[in-house]
C-alpha cells in the first residue's frame, strides 16, 4: 500500500520522483539477489513464472545450436512443458527418467549427458502436484561440470524452504503469489554472461530485457513477502513437517485403503497427494467442501483440465487411481489442530463417497 501511494511513478522517468523509484527498484533487486545467493545483475523482474518460462525457453531455442538437444523432467509444470513443445521439435527433446516417486536422480542426469548431445536441462526444485523435492543442488553441480545449462523452476520451493543456494542454477524463475506476494509479478535469474536475452521483446525495461512499464508497487510487495517468509517462517519448516507426518499416520490408520503418493520421498511440509480408497476425487472434494474444508483434485494449474495428470502418469500411477487422487495443500497459518480436523472429516465423509455397489470404481 505504501509503495502504491508513494512510489507509483515510472522508475525509468528522468524526473526526481522517477529517480527515487528507480533507487527503490535497485534496492529490491539487491534483496532478491541476497536471498538466492546470486549476483544482483542476474535478477530480472517479470510478470510471473509462465512469462519467465516462455522467455527462457524461447531464448534457448534461438541461441542453442540447431544440432543439440534439451532434456526435461516429465513432471515439470505445464508452462515449461508447453513452452518446450512450442519451441523445440520432438527429436530435440529428451525426457529424463524418474523413479516411482517422480524424482530425477543425479545419476539419471549424468547418464543422459554422457553422449554430449544435450546442452540444457530442465528440472524443477519441487513438484507442484505431489510436493516431491528434487535434488536441484546436485543437478546444478552435474550440469556445471558438464558445461550444460541448468534451468530450475523454483516457484514451489521459494516461501516454503530457504532460497539460499538457488543461484547455483543458471536460470531460476518463480511467481510471487506462491509465497504471499501479488499475482502477476515474479522474477528470474539469468546467467551473468548471457547476452541478447529478452523475457518479453519489444521494450526497454529491465535493461532492455522486458517490455512494459515496471510495476514497482507489485515488485515491492513481492520482495516484502519473500523477505518475511525467509526471515520468520521457513525456520519453522521442521515443526510443520511433523504435523504433516502425523496427519499421514492418522489417515492411513483410520481410513483403510488410502495411499500417499510418493510416500517414501522427501516432500514439502505442506503438500499431500492422497489416493483415496474408493469414489471419484470430485466426490471427495464436494463432500469436504460442505465441511468447509477446501482440497483439490490436483494442482490449480492442472485440475481444470480433463486430461489425466502428466505428473502422476510419469510416476506410473494407473488411470483408475489417478481419478481418486486428492491434493491437500496447507499454508503457514494452518495449525496442527486443522490437520487433525481434516483427518476426522475424511473419515466422516468416506461412506458418502462410496459407489452404490460398494466397489472402488468411479
Amino acid at each position: 500500500m505504501q509503495a502504491s501511494e508513494e512510489a507509483w511513478q515510472n522508475p525509468s522517468s528522468p524526473h526526481r520522483a522517477g529517480v527515487r523509484v528507480g533507487l527503490r527498484l535497485k534496492a529490491a533487486r539487491d534483496k532478491v539477489a541476497m536471498v538466492l545467493d546470486a549476483a544482483v545483475d542476474r535478477v530480472v523482474f517479470t510478470g510471473g513464472a509462465t512469462e519467465s518460462a516462455n522467455g527462457i525457453v524461447a531464448h534457448l531455442a534461438r541461441t542453442l545450436p540447431a544440432d543439440v538437444k534439451v532434456a526435461v523432467s516429465p513432471t515439470e509444470h505445464p508452462c515449461v512443458v508447453a513452452a518446450i513443445g512450442a519451441n523445440f521439435p520432438r527429436e530435440r527433446v529428451v525426457v529424463l527418467p524418474v523413479d516411482s516417486n517422480g524424482v530425477v536422480s543425479e545419476r539419471a542426469v549424468q547418464d543422459s549427458l554422457a553422449d554430449g548431445t544435450i546442452k540444457a536441462v530442465f528440472v524443477m526444485a519441487a513438484n507442484n502436484e505431489t510436493g516431491v523435492l528434487q535434488p536441484w543442488n546436485q543437478i546444478a553441480e552435474v550440469c556445471r561440470n558438464a558445461g550444460v545449462t541448468y534451468i530450475c523452476d523454483a516457484s514451489q520451493w521459494l516461501g516454503k524452504l530457504p532460497g539460499a543456494g538457488l543461484g547455483e542454477a543458471d536460470w531460476v524463475f518463480c511467481a510471487a503469489h506462491k509465497f504471499g506476494g501479488p499475482k502477476g509479478v515474479g522474477f528470474l535469474l539469468r546467467p551473468k554472461a548471457e547476452t541478447g536475452f529478452r523475457v518479453r521483446p519489444g521494450g526497454s525495461q529491465e535493461n532492455g530485457q522486458r517490455a512494459g512499464t515496471v510495476d514497482f508497487p507489485g515488485i515491492a510487495a513481492m520482495v516484502a513477502a519473500l523477505l518475511e517468509v525467509e526471515q520468520t517462517k521457513v525456520l519453522h519448516e521442521s515443526e510443520r513437517l511433523r504435523w504433516r507426518e502425523a496427519f499421514e499416520r492418522e489417515i492411513t490408520r483410520r481410513l483403510e485403503g488410502v495411499k500417499i503418493v510418493a510416500a517414501p520421498a522427501e516432500r514439502f511440509w505442506n503438500t499431500v497427494a492422497l489416493i483415496m480408497p474408493h469414489g471419484e476425487n470430485h466426490r471427495w472434494v464436494a463432500r469436504l467442501d460442505k465441511c468447509h474444508i477446501e482440497v483439490s483434485t490436483g494442482s490449480a494449474c492442472a485440475s481444470g483440465k480433463e486430461a489425466p495428470s502428466h505428473v502422476l502418469a510419469a510416476m506410473g500411477i494407473p488411470g483408475a487411481e489417478m481419478r481418486r487422487v486428492i491434493r491437500i495443500s496447507a499454508g503457514w497459518a494452518t495449525t496442527a489442530q486443522e490437520w487433525q480436523e481434516l483427518a476426522d472429516a475424511l473419515v466422516v465423509v468416506a461412506p458418502e463417497t462410496k459407489p452404490a455397489d460398494g466397489g472402488i470404481s468411479i
